[in-house]
């Protein structure tokens, strides 16, 4: 039985009521969801702003420039779908959103998706997306010392893996790191307790179901590769600033709460936005709603100042 909607922000109820529980845990499931998104065209414009796109090694990137003076810096932002689902194309509202709101060249990764490309593999492609918009920035208008990383659930996890990766190089660093609902920790998948709570949008089935296709082992093992868990890592310090946004009925709560705890404990500058009753991923299941606004709203706080706009 699904989560008591009761439990779900009176915004929100009338929209997800009507979700159902999505078998994420099933292969045919992911395969079906991929196939099908795949058969969807992609727009070349949106509101007012164009979208382009590359070809990268192993990877692509969706651009989205706004029409008009541009703000001179950018957004690298990474899809969800659970490390195991999902494309660029379906953030094509928020990416179009972010560039027309702020006036920031975004580039969003398509990368691919496990198990048939386990980790590295994501990383490795959001990190060459990095590496491209950082070498290709002065042709888009991009200040590459202007550049945040974020991105939405499995996204978010990507973008603070990322982030630890590129703060252990000596390139450029991102500007900050934005995770909304983050996927951080695997060890949530391990607690078989979650299972009965049969969060809504995400449960933890789904959950486990993505970290072992993500890791090639069962989630909470003893040992991980370094920047396959972001939670995992054991100093936060020296990291970009952070801001974190997180309904508190979603199943990635308290890993987001913690991480977000590490983070000012390592003296990192760190947001951390709670919204009452709301589960996984709702800004963008309702984007109108009073509190999907009030997310964005402080967001775009965070992002004008870390990126002077």
């Amino acid at each position: 039985m699904k989560m008591d909607i009761s439990k779900i922000h009176p915004e929100l109820r009338n929209i997800v009521r009507f979700i159902p529980p999505l078998p994420f845990h099933s292969r045919l499931f992911v395969w079906l969801t991929n196939f099908l998104q795949a058969l969807v065209p992609t727009k070349k414009s949106l509101s007012g702003v164009e979208i382009s796109s590359r070809r990268l090694s192993t990877a692509s990137v969706r651009i989205y420039t706004p029409q008009g003076p541009l703000s001179g810096a950018g957004l690298l932002w990474i899809h969800g779908g659970g490390l195991i689902s999902g494309r660029a194309a379906q953030d094509d509202q928020v990416c179009a959103r972010y560039a027309e709101a702020l006036r920031l060249v975004v580039v969003s990764v398509d990368y691919r998706l496990a198990p048939k490309h386990p980790f590295p593999a994501a990383l490795d492609d959001c990190h060459a997306a990095w590496s491209w918009f950082v070498q290709e920035a002065a042709n888009l208008g991009v200040d590459p010392k202007r550049i945040a990383v974020s991105g939405q659930s499995a996204g978010a996890g990507l973008a603070a893996s990322l982030s630890q990766k590129l703060s252990d190089e000596s390139g450029q660093q991102p500007a900050a790191q934005v995770l909304f609902c983050p996927m951080l920790d695997d060890r949530t998948a391990d607690r078989a307790e979650l299972d009965a709570v049969k969060h809504r949008i995400w449960n933890n089935r789904s959950n486990r179901a993505g970290w072992s296709a993500y890791l090639g082992q069962p989630p909470g093992a003893q040992q991980t590769p370094a920047y396959a868990v972001p939670a995992r890592r054991s100093s936060l310090a020296n990291l970009p600033p952070a801001w974190i946004g997180i309904g508190d009925i979603d199943l990635f709560y308290d890993e987001a709460s913690e991480y977000a705890r590490r983070l000012k404990n390592a003296d990192v500058r760190c947001t951390f936005h709670t919204v009452p009753m709301a589960p996984h991923a709702f800004e963008t299941i309702v984007p109108d709603a009073e509190i999907s606004k009030g997310l964005f709203a402080d967001n775009y706080r965070f992002l004008k100042d870390v990126l002077d706009l």
